[in-house]
């Protein structure tokens, strides 16, 4: 922006130079002179602050929509609520997972945000599981792929057929094959 402000400010000023480097016209008398106005006055042409006051009211609305309002249910958690306190658990209670927080809002987002850690883990290890399996078979496949090789008795790894013919070709191809006649 401030470089579109910079050429307006030089291009002002190449128009004046102009104006006063212009032949002036010959007046044969007063009345053919048109008046003209000024209209600058003292304005000046300064660059653009339209990114800083947009920069500005973007910082005003996520201090108003999210810094004040978690700042007051922070202070209202801390204030009303309150750390949790170690008390004896009483005879077949089991706690949840999120019980083991001590600050509220913690206990809050681990109760509703985030998984319980036993999911979490068991998610693990089925990933882990799953990517030995595949491991697995990847090796299986390569020692596959050896064997062809090195046997040479199965091609279809090491070439695809060309079949891009007409439709009738591919009717008599059906026909000879049906009917039993070979062409070998």
């Amino acid at each position: 922006m401030a470089v579109f402000s910079s050429l307006l400010r030089s291009s002002a000023q190449c128009y004046q130079n102009i104006r006063l480097l212009a032949p002036k016209p010959i007046l044969k008398n007063a009345v053919q002179q048109i008046p003209s106005r000024s209209m600058s006055h003292g304005f000046v042409i300064d660059a653009s602050r339209w990114q800083w006051h947009k920069t500005k009211d973007y910082l005003h609305l996520y201090v108003m929509v999210a810094a004040i309002p978690l700042s007051i249910i922070t202070f209202c958690a801390n204030i009303f609520v309150g750390p949790a306190t170690l008390t004896p658990t009483p005879e077949g209670y089991e706690p949840e997972h999120w019980e083991y927080h001590r600050h509220p809002i913690t206990r809050f987002l681990a109760r509703y945000i985030y998984g319980s850690p036993q999911k979490d883990y068991e998610k693990t290890c089925f990933a882990i599981w799953e990517a030995d399996q595949i491991r697995k078979i990847r090796i299986l496949e390569k020692m596959v792929w050896d064997r062809m090789e090195k046997r040479v008795d199965y091609r279809y790894g090491y070439f695809t057929p060309f079949e891009t013919f007409d439709i009738r070709e591919r009717r008599e191809v059906i026909k000879h094959q049906e009917s039993g006649i070979s062409d070998s």
